[in-house]
């Protein structure tokens, strides 16, 4: 498929890529059932419900074959609806319809697949639609150059939840730990549920806001943080295409005020859902401005111009949540209702593909130019 070609309604693509990935999030899930003690979290598991995810699994089968039989119908061609049916036999062959949940042991490690089927499933039902009916971008096709690379880290970073959340945790808990912060905690949880809310919400994008500045302006740091702004297609996938390094420094940092102030499960519940889509929103190819509430909280056109390709728009657009902050600190930039032309790295030889990314940042950069662009547009 050609880079540039978006698929269109009504030629039986899109229902026979839908039939393909719903198979093989079932397919999935079946392994989840019988190796739950490795495969799902524990956190995740006090949220859902066998019976839930059972019901999940019985409708997404007969979702694949319905959006199966629409493909061939629509294009008159099998491969797409052949591919979809047999991943979908597969599973029914392990158990899909007959599989039943059971107790879990507890055990020391673990990998969130089910993490990263439900939170895949609940962006693509999101963002897909989004982008396909109100695109940006109107030639960009979902199965853009890079896509497989911003895949890859969606799933690793989903699949490694534990080990990301013990590491980036350590260092809240080892400079703060030591103090009393109990009569905090309870004064913090005893505020309104918005107040709290709001104090989470600001206080984190305030950390989140100078350790994404000093990202862009140390140059061994940019280094790993380029590898989030590599991608010149920008899609609900392109916020997971960030460095192993880079998410442990911004998760640390973040997660401080998350441990000082102590809030209750209600407000981080709810601040982990609100930032899980956001993030993906405010990088998503939707030329969807929001009115005024762009003013309020960044949105993708925002953040975009963080992304910006041209050095001379470098150093702006920080924030991840509050625009404001980045106002208070003077890098706010929204020219009306103007787009970058562009987004990506100025450098024409970046690497592709997700090891090569990985490995890059350790090798000697090209990119300390762009950080001196960077830090000039920053003073």
């Amino acid at each position: 498929m050609s880079p540039n070609k978006r698929l269109k309604v009504g030629q039986g693509q899109i229902s026979g890529y839908i039939s393909i990935f719903l198979s093989i999030l079932a397919l999935l899930g079946i392994f989840c059932f019988r190796y739950p003690e490795q495969l799902t979290t524990p956190e995740f598991r006090e949220i859902y419900t066998e019976e839930v995810v059972e019901m999940m699994m019985t409708v997404g089968m007969i979702t694949s074959f319905f959006f199966a039989v629409l493909s061939l119908i629509l294009s008159k061609r099998i491969k797409w609806a052949l591919i979809g049916t047999s991943i979908a036999a597969v599973a029914i062959i392990l158990g899909a319809f007959t599989v039943e949940g059971r107790s879990v042991e507890k055990t020391n490690w673990h990998f969130g697949l089910d993490w990263m089927i439900l939170d895949l499933l609940l962006m693509t039902a999101i963002f897909i639609p989004l982008e396909l009916f109100f695109p940006k971008n109107k030639s960009q096709t979902k199965f853009h150059e890079e896509w497989r690379t911003d895949l890859m880290y969606f799933v690793i970073s989903h699949l490694f939840i534990q080990f990301f959340g013990i590491v980036t945790q350590k260092p809240a808990v080892l400079f703060f730990g030591w103090i009393g912060l109990e009569q905090l905690h309870l004064w913090v949880q005893g505020l309104p549920f918005i107040a709290a809310l709001f104090l989470a919400f600001f206080t984190t994008d305030l950390f989140q806001y100078w350790a994404h500045r000093f990202f862009h302006t140390r140059v061994y740091l940019w280094r790993f943080h380029s590898i989030h702004h590599s991608t010149k297609s920008m899609d609900w996938l392109a916020g997971s295409r960030t460095h192993f390094m880079d998410i442990f420094f911004t998760r640390a940092m973040t997660f401080i005020p998350l441990y000082i102030f102590g809030f209750s499960t209600t407000v981080f519940n709810v601040y982990i859902i609100f930032i899980a889509i956001h993030a993906v929103l405010i990088h998503a190819n939707t030329r969807v401005n929001f009115g005024p509430l762009k003013y309020i909280f960044t949105t993708p056109q925002y953040h975009h111009w963080h992304h910006c390709e041209d050095p001379k728009y470098y150093g702006h657009n920080f924030a991840s949540i509050f625009p404001f902050i980045d106002w208070m600190f003077g890098t706010y930039y929204l020219p009306g209702k103007k787009w970058p032309a562009g987004t990506g790295v100025h450098e024409a030889q970046y690497p592709k593909g997700f090891v090569r990314q990985s490995v890059y940042p350790f090798t000697k950069s090209p990119f300390d130019t762009d950080l001196n662009m960077d830090e000039r547009s920053d003073r």
